[in-house]
Order: C-alpha cells, then sequence, then structure tokens
C-alpha cells in the first residue's frame, strides 16, 4: 500500500491525540494550581527517495504525539479567606504523603483540611486525603495557632521538572531523571488564597483550530491516496 496512506493515518491519530491534550485543559480550566499541558510531536523515520544515489532527497514517514508537556507558568490567585488554604508564588511543589501506597506525590493544589486519622491526632490533608509534609517530609499536626510559618509546609523543587508522571487528581510523581526534591526556600506561601488553573483559554482555542485544519487535511490525503490508488487499479 501507498506510504500517504500510512502518513495520512499517522498524522490523523496524532492530532486526535493533541485535541484530546486540549480538550483536558478546558475541563480543567476552573481546578486549583492545575497547569497546563501541550503535545510534543517528534518526526517519524525518514527514508532515502531514490535507493541507487548516494545523495538523494530524503521522503518522511508521518508525525506522532511523544509525549505531554506540562507548563509550568504561574497561574492567578483567588483569595477563599480559608485558614488551611495556600498559593505558591513562585517555583515548587506541596509534597502529598499517600498513606495506602507509601509513595509521596507533589501539586500546586494548596486546598487543604484536616482529618482524623486515628489517636486523636488531626492532621493536615489535601482534597484526596493524602497528607501534607513539612519541611522536614514529616506529616503535620496543627497546634492552636494555624499559620503558615508554625504549619512549616514544605515547598519542594528539583533540578529538572521534565518527564513527571501524571498520577491523578492532580498530582505529579518524579521519575530518576527528576533527581531528588530540595526545599525551595525562595517560595512564598500565601495563606487563605488558592492558585488558580494557569490554562489561556484563547490559546487553546488557537490550538483548537490548528489541530482542526491539521486533521482536515489528513483526511484529505487519506481520499485522495485513497482516489489515486483506484484509478491505478482501474487502469490494470
Amino acid at each position: 500500500m501507498d506510504l500517504s496512506f500510512y502518513i495520512a493515518a499517522a498524522g490523523a491519530n496524532a492530532q486526535q491525540t493533541r485535541m484530546d491534550i486540549i480538550a483536558n485543559n478546558f475541563a480543567n480550566v476552573q481546578t486549583e494550581g492545575y497547569k497546563a499541558q501541550s503535545a510534543g510531536f517528534v518526526d517519524l523515520l525518514y527514508q532515502n527517495y531514490y535507493k541507487a544515489v548516494t545523495k538523494d532527497p530524503q521522503t518522511g514517514c508521518g508525525a506522532r504525539v511523544e509525549k505531554t508537556d506540562i507548563l509550568y507558568e504561574q497561574g492567578g490567585v483567588m483569595p477563599t479567606d480559608g485558614k488551611y488554604d495556600f498559593a505558591i508564588m513562585g517555583s515548587g511543589f506541596f509534597g502529598v504523603y499517600d498513606n495506602s501506597t507509601g509513595d509521596v506525590y507533589y501539586t500546586r493544589n494548596g486546598n487543604f483540611s484536616l482529618s482524623d486519622y486515628g489517636g486523636g491526632m488531626m492532621y493536615l490533608v489535601n482534597e484526596q486525603g493524602y497528607l501534607i509534609l513539612d519541611k522536614n517530609m514529616d506529616l503535620i499536626t496543627p497546634s492552636s495557632s494555624d499559620n503558615a510559618d508554625d504549619l512549616n509546609i514544605g515547598v519542594f523543587d528539583f533540578a529538572n521538572r521534565e518527564g513527571f508522571l501524571l498520577k491523578g487528581n492532580n498530582c505529579y510523581q518524579p521519575v530518576d531523571k527528576n533527581g531528588d526534591p530540595f526545599l525551595n526556600e525562595n517560595a512564598v506561601l500565601l495563606q487563605g488564597k488558592l492558585e488558580m488553573a494557569n490554562v489561556d483559554l484563547a490559546k487553546e482555542m488557537t490550538r483548537v483550530i490548528e489541530s482542526q485544519r491539521a486533521y482536515q487535511m489528513s483526511l484529505k490525503m487519506l481520499q485522495t491516496s485513497d482516489e489515486i490508488e483506484s484509478t491505478i487499479n482501474n487502469l490494470r
């Protein structure tokens, strides 16, 4: 079968994946601490057009979505007056501990509350019930004082933030290439405020139009290839 079929199908599939990523951004436009995502494309294999010639033009085999990039730009801050709501100004993440698996995740969503994990001890937790970590990576048990300094909430960062695993619920899990987390002393915590999603609706609408046009062109290419093959078969 002509290579153009595969190129067109690969292009349509890549644009469909990109549209899914854009749709996820739209769905989370009101999610606190959400970071917009974008599709990262990569070329597929190239091959020589004329086999017997040393320096001949190459033909590509299309493209695919290789990764989903996370855009870490600061989101807007909304006042809530909740004493356990916190927004990070600057780089970094809250550390959260999943008691059921023993894993540590990282998030920008600072919508916290108190929860009783037994023994009459109240712990600071997020919306999913993950336990919030302090600057020493220990669990936080608020005392009579509820201000940010006394809670000692940790803000952690990484030398390389590319390649985080998306764990759902607006949480990220680092991998080996991200390195070890370190405490970001320069980050500022705003109490009684939440960071909103950094989704730019104007940019997302532009990407929607781009993907729609590219998807239509891929389908047109597929249709044209089919017509050419049909013509060749009829000539035979």
